[in-house]
């Protein structure tokens, strides 16, 4: 479960930095639209893509302690 959770926690994040990438180049070019979204839909996007491949990886780490608990 521990390498399933930082394989997807790896892969949903990079999508995510890749989408706020392209929204930011996109935008810096002057464009408000691209694939029919907003520039602005489309980083809040990856920034919730990056956001819940940190909590994955959160969570990875969590279960290789073997405890389920945080460590205090």
């Amino acid at each position: 479960m521990d390498a399933l959770l930082l394989l997807l926690g790896r892969v949903v994040g990079f999508a995510g930095l890749l989408l706020c990438v392209v929204a930011a180049v996109a935008r810096l070019l002057g464009s408000y639209w691209l694939a029919g979204f907003q520039l602005g839909t489309l980083l809040q996007a990856g920034i919730a893509a990056v956001v819940i491949g940190c909590f994955l990886l959160l969570v990875a780490q969590g279960c290789a302690d073997g405890s389920g608990r945080s460590r205090r």
